[in-house]
């Protein structure tokens, strides 16, 4: 079991949780996932591991409320447990000194997006950081990343903070005045999209980290797969960071909305359940 010293709803639909994984602090590296199951009869999901207090033996994980496992997660109180955490998982951000590092993270991307720029600025580089949301209610982590990086722009859709504008937008500006020798891309699949296709014009090294469908986390259940560079590749074990480049996009969004139907009946029933036994 793995009990909860805090959980709490930070942002529109977006929680945070800390929680106890001792192995997983002391092991985690910037860019790695966890897999958790909240009891024994739960599914299994993905987390990328936020932050991780190894004297204190937790990790921090950020949670957008989206379907029955992260509802059930927002349900769950201090002191209360997870029964399952398998991690790390996955391969590690390549963090060395590459020079002028931009990071961009979208929506519960940005999650992702703070350890990776935390390590790339300790090694060395300087570290542009843009986050984005559709607006304001949904940004996360805004102060912890104008703190590790050498410069910070938010970009929202609806201009109701920062930047009126997407983070494509931002990212050519900064393009536009100074050279970049890497651009670190993780958030929902259009923004990876177009960031990596805009790149990819200018020949600027991007990396981007997948969320797909998984289960297991081993690559024995192929549910992960992804087509990258024409090669059929597994999130869990070749990624979960890929040369944005090379990702075949347009299949991945296919193959995430391949559950859109059961997704949504699962949670409409818990959200009955919760109704009828009076759970908030």
């Amino acid at each position: 079991m793995h009990i909860i010293s805090e959980n709490s709803i930070i942002a529109d639909s977006i929680g945070k949780m800390v929680v106890a994984a001792p192995y997983v602090a002391e092991h985690r590296k910037a860019g790695q996932f966890i897999i958790l199951r909240i009891d024994e009869y739960g599914e299994r999901i993905p987390l990328t591991i936020a932050d991780a207090d190894p004297g204190k033996g937790t990790i921090t994980l950020y949670y957008q409320v989206v379907g029955k496992t992260t509802r059930q997660m927002q349900l769950l109180k201090e002191g209360e447990s997870i029964q399952d955490i398998a991690g790390p998982l996955g391969h590690p951000t390549d963090i060395k000194n590459y020079g002028t590092v931009v990071c961009i993270g979208g929506g519960i991307g940005i999650a992702p997006v703070y350890p990776i720029s935390a390590a790339m600025k300790n090694a060395g580089n300087r570290v542009i950081n843009i986050i984005g949301a559709r607006n304001k209610d949904i940004l996360i982590l805004e102060d912890e990343l104008k703190a590790i990086g050498d410069e910070f722009i938010v970009c929202t859709d609806d201009g109701s903070h920062g930047k009126k504008a997407f983070v494509t937008e931002a990212l050519q500006e900064v393009i536009n005045s100074e050279k970049v020798d890497l651009v670190v891309s993780v958030g929902p699949v259009p923004m990876m999209k177009a960031v990596s296709n805009m790149t990819s014009k200018l020949n600027i090294k991007t990396m981007v980290s997948l969320n797909t469908i998984m289960i297991d986390g081993t690559g024995m259940c192929g549910g992960c797969r992804v087509t990258v560079g024409g090669e059929k590749k597994f999130t869990c074990v070749d990624g979960p960071e890929f040369d944005g480049h090379q990702v075949d996009f347009d299949e991945l969004m296919v193959r995430l909305g391949t559950y859109k139907e059961e997704e949504k009946q699962c949670m409409d029933h818990f959200n009955h359940e919760c109704q009828m036994h009076g759970m908030e």
